[in-house]
């Protein structure tokens, strides 16, 4: 008996030891990437670490958010990736101090002082155009927000919800600081008569638009640029006279996770590599110092929109609360 309990304890003994060396070879990153960009952090991660289990899960923004805050300390997450900024701002208290990590390549002004996370992205809106199909239609490009309201463009325009996009949000923040927050609701109720549908995501209106469902849409520079070289989409991106409106996003690591040397060397590699080729390849916009732009037709010199209080979640919960789409 004395025996087969020594048997059974050193099996559990390997057991509980097989799970300890899995866990230590687990890493879990939480992103809000789009899919082309998760794809290519997994190749290169996978690449880089092939001794180690790195699970990449995508949540869209909100839910990336409600996650972290509501999990706290205790989430499976270990890294953090394309958060937006304000969310960011309102968990500090759960994510560990970077200061150990080489910052100067950055645009100071893009780190925080807590140094409890480092810029990923910096991404604008555009009104996206399909000139081709405006055409057939016998319609005129517009030139301005206002344009927008002209009743022969119903149903041919597509919006991100800002209750549950980003991109949207911005969309409206940047008219609120243009033109006043009355004066920007009203416009919204007015545009709402020509929207074809307010999408979840900030990559709606641009899918709306490779599928042929509208002319026009309320979206982001990056999809519409990966839409265009990548699919060859005949699509244009115009900047008002109020400015792109626009967003950054940050990475960081999950306190108590810093102490893992595994989840500091990925994380050292994020830094290193995974955000700059993520740069180079698909967001140009700049995040740091002397940042090129080499990708073919993103728009180069963006004129960017005035977006104070972007960040104010206290704000922006007000805001979504008076949003009726």
């Amino acid at each position: 008996m004395k025996k087969c309990m020594a048997v059974l304890a050193g099996c559990l003994l390997c057991l509980v030891a097989g799970c300890q060396k899995a866990d230590n070879n687990n890493v879990v990153i939480f992103t809000s990437t789009e899919d082309f960009r998760t794809e290519h952090m997994q190749e290169l991660l996978k690449a880089r670490f092939p001794q180690y289990r790195i699970d990449l899960q995508v949540l869209s923004t909100g839910n990336h958010a409600a996650k972290i805050k509501a999990e706290g300390k205790s989430t499976e997450a270990d890294i953090i990736v394309n958060l937006e900024t304000g969310y960011l701002e309102g968990l500090q208290d759960v994510l560990a101090d970077l200061s150990s990590y080489d910052t100067t390549g950055f645009l100071p002004e893009l780190v925080p002082g807590s140094k409890k996370f480092l810029p990923w992205d910096k991404s604008s809106g555009a009104i996206v155009i399909n000139r081709g199909k405006l055409s057939s239609l016998g319609l005129p490009a517009p030139e301005s927000y206002q344009d927008l309201l002209n009743p022969v463009y119903k149903r041919l325009i597509s919006m991100p919800n800002p209750k549950t996009s980003g991109t949207g949000y911005m969309f409206l923040v940047s008219l609120i600081n243009a033109w006043g927050e009355d004066a920007a609701f009203d416009y919204f109720d007015k545009l709402a008569d020509n929207i074809l549908q307010f999408t979840t995501s900030g990559s709606g209106p641009v899918n709306a638009l490779i599928q042929g469902e509208v002319a026009i849409g309320l979206g982001m520079t990056l999809t519409a640029t990966q839409a265009i070289n990548s699919k060859g989409m005949p699509l244009e991106m115009i900047f008002f006279a109020e400015g792109a409106p626009s967003i950054t996003t940050g990475m960081g690591i999950i306190v108590g996770k810093d102490t893992r040397a595994v989840v500091k060397e990925v994380f050292t590699f994020v830094i290193d590599k995974l955000v700059r080729d993520d740069k180079e390849l698909y967001c140009p916009e700049p995040i740091f110092i002397d940042q090129p732009n080499t990708i073919a037709n993103y728009p180069r010199d963006i004129p960017y929109a005035d977006m104070t209080g972007v960040y104010d979640l206290a704000l922006k919960e007000r805001l979504l609360e008076r949003w009726k789409y």
